[in-house]
């Protein structure tokens, strides 16, 4: 299991940097390698991956999301394990500090180099960088999802 942190300064509010991140469809748009996104509810996603030639398929549970702090998720199913938490830290009215931290466990031989390499590493921190450009040149969400999930619990609108 490999542990992978990155931290971008946005330059928008953090309820937008917030309600940008919880348009999981909206991902490829800025993280190499995602080629779409499936949400199937509020809690559930299934992510379509190919990454150096390979393609994974694999299913998430959101098991916290509290609106403007944080969403955290792990793997239910899939060719992938991870788990993560990303942090929405207000800096000021119009800037956001946002913290992406996740646990990967490489699953076959390719993830397994790239983890090596230190593949994982610079793929989080270029599409920390992509969201940051992203989200900047939007200066809006794409949408929004303002319910609380509580690990063990239902979700549901706040």
């Amino acid at each position: 299991m490999s542990t992978v942190k990155e931290t971008v300064e946005v330059d928008v509010p953090v309820h937008t940097a917030y309600n940008q991140w919880t348009q999981f469809e909206d991902f490829p748009n800025f993280m190499e390698g995602v080629e779409e996104i499936t949400q199937v509810d509020d809690r559930h996603n299934h992510w379509t991956t190919k990454i150096g030639g390979v393609r994974r398929e694999f299913d998430t549970e959101i098991v916290d999301q509290l609106p403007d702090e944080r969403i955290t998720w792990r793997t239910t199913s899939g060719d992938l394990g991870q788990k993560g938490t990303v942090r929405f830290q207000r800096v000021d009215d119009t800037h956001t500090r946002v913290e992406l931290v996740m646990d990967v466990e490489p699953s076959g031989a390719a993830e397994k180099a790239a983890d090596m390499l230190g593949t994982i590493d610079r793929r989080v921190k270029g599409d920390m960088k992509r969201f940051k450009s992203y989200i900047e040149e939007r200066g809006a969400a794409s949408g929004a999802w303002r319910g609380r999930i509580k690990p063990g619990g239902a979700g549901g609108p706040a």
